[in-house]
């Protein structure tokens, strides 16, 4: 089976087509946004692979299980001091924080 890589484009290529090129309010919303939601799928991975149900983990750092499921699917927005307590009292690790230019 053969393939054309001529009609092949990269993620950025796409972001750069469809949504400006970075630093655009276009793209930056959409960056924004993906940042927003690796946080939860972070958090969602991070927490299956301690075996942990939302319940549990909500116990652990004295919050609610839909508190949990809200962040974990982009619904809200968390406080880095909250973020902190999840991962670091519920989950075990630790926060690693970069500002890029």
């Amino acid at each position: 089976m053969s393939t054309k890589s001529d009609n092949l484009t990269t993620l950025s290529e796409f972001k750069d087509q469809h949504y400006g090129k970075r630093g655009t309010p276009k793209r930056e919303e959409l960056e924004a946004g993906f940042e927003s939601f690796k946080l939860g799928a972070l958090l969602h991975e991070a927490r299956l692979e301690r075996g942990l149900t939302q319940e549990e983990l909500a116990e652990k750092v004295g919050t609610t299980k839909s508190y949990i499921s809200k962040i974990e699917n982009n619904v809200k927005e968390v406080r880095l001091s909250t973020l902190q307590k999840i991962v670091e009292v519920g989950l075990g690790g630790r926060i690693s924080l970069a500002i890029n230019f």
